[in-house]
């Protein structure tokens, strides 16, 4: 086996298997920008090695696999005024999401525990996708006031019925069977077979072989809530606006219908109306690619925004959980408002 470690990421090769570790356990594996470029130039290597026939990615610790970017260090550079930082961040991730969706070799990423944001776009744009009964999925980024990013519109638009839009706009959390059913994810085993799964990976020749080993380690789970709660959801999320949608969850009985109520009148006003344009956008037949794009124009506003600095403030700094979003309302959230963040132009094209 030859290897290199980085501290914050650990690169393996073993045999014919390529291994990536994130190495954050304190902060779940949050991702660094040093981080983002590092497994970038490392698949740039692998992809030319012969040796090389598949590619692993895991997080290292017991709590999660990902919990996302490192936005405390993006908040400080919007709070300053230096939004240098974020855009190049954001440029580099959305490639990385991209490429992996791409990639010409199985990638095989276990999706264990916490899998939040940017963990979604390291492991869900995968060929195999792992999770366990202990993994909690979610794009929660409304309630920073940001937007769903790393290619999560366009794999939320690609859920169920209207499975994703809900949640994206009240950044629930998704059990394991939650996110096999959403399409986040393959195939559930338990944490514990996790290590062999990963030396067996180094005599898989191909996805064939992986999609093999993998239903021989699958662990039978409970199903999740999603599936029972989806007629329901399909109904409210069906309409174009978000003013829309929470007039017809606040008329809905359903308990799950009613947390869904408080959910999003929690959320950023401004980020909720932005993320659903996002999602029907990609809904309406976009690739990942034209999703990613959307994304980065509208994240390079929304980090220049007053929101954001106040949503990582309330939930991330002070821990308040008490954001005073600007605007405050949806009603004073305008289409020409929402218009701003889908300003493309040339010297911000991502490929």
């Amino acid at each position: 086996m030859s290897g290199s470690d980085t501290t914050d990421i650990v690169f393996a090769e073993q045999g014919s298997l390529g291994r990536v570790t994130l190495n954050r356990p304190k902060a779940i594996n949050a991702l660094t920008h040093g981080m983002i470029r590092a497994i970038d130039e490392v698949l740039s290597a692998w992809e030319g090695d012969a040796a090389i026939k598949i590619v692993l990615v895991e997080g290292a610790g017991e709590r999660g696999f990902c919990a996302g970017g490192d936005i405390r260090t993006l908040y400080e550079g919007s709070k300053s005024g230096d939004f240098s930082a974020g855009d190049l961040f954001f440029r580099d991730e959305y490639r990385l999401n991209a490429r992996i969706a791409t990639f010409p070799k199985p990638v095989v990423a276990f999706m264990d525990g916490i899998v939040m944001g940017g963990g979604i776009g390291l492991s869900a744009h995968a060929s195999h996708r792992v999770v366990t009964p202990r993994s909690v999925l979610a794009m929660p980024e409304v309630g920073i006031g940001f937007i769903p990013d790393v290619g999560g519109t366009y794999l939320l638009a690609r859920a169920p019925g209207n499975l994703g839009i809900h949640a994206a706009l009240t950044a629930g959390k998704l059990s394991a069977a939650d996110a096999i059913f959403s399409g986040l994810a393959d195939v559930c085993v338990a944490t514990e077979a996790l290590p062999e799964i990963a030396r067996s990976l180094v005599d898989c020749p191909d996805a064939q072989a992986i999609d093999s080993l993998l239903r021989r380690h699958q662990t039978t789970i409970a199903p999740g809530s999603l599936a029972a709660a989806r007629s329901w959801i399909d109904n409210v999320y069906a309409h174009p606006t978000v003013e829309l949608i929470l007039a017809a969850v606040q008329e809905r009985c359903e308990p799950e219908a009613q947390s869904a109520q408080q959910d999003l009148a929690g959320k950023s006003p401004t980020s909720l109306k932005v993320a659903l344009r996002l999602l029907l956008s990609a809904r309406a037949g976009s690739d990942l690619k034209a999703s990613l794009q959307r994304e980065y124009d509208a994240a390079r506003i929304c980090i220049r925004s007053p929101d954001f600095v106040e949503g990582v403030r309330a939930a991330i700094v002070d821990k308040d959980r008490k954001p005073r979003w600007s605007p405050a309302t949806l009603t004073e959230v305008t289409p020409e408002a929402v218009d701003l963040y889908f300003q493309a132009s040339p010297e911000t094209a991502l490929f």
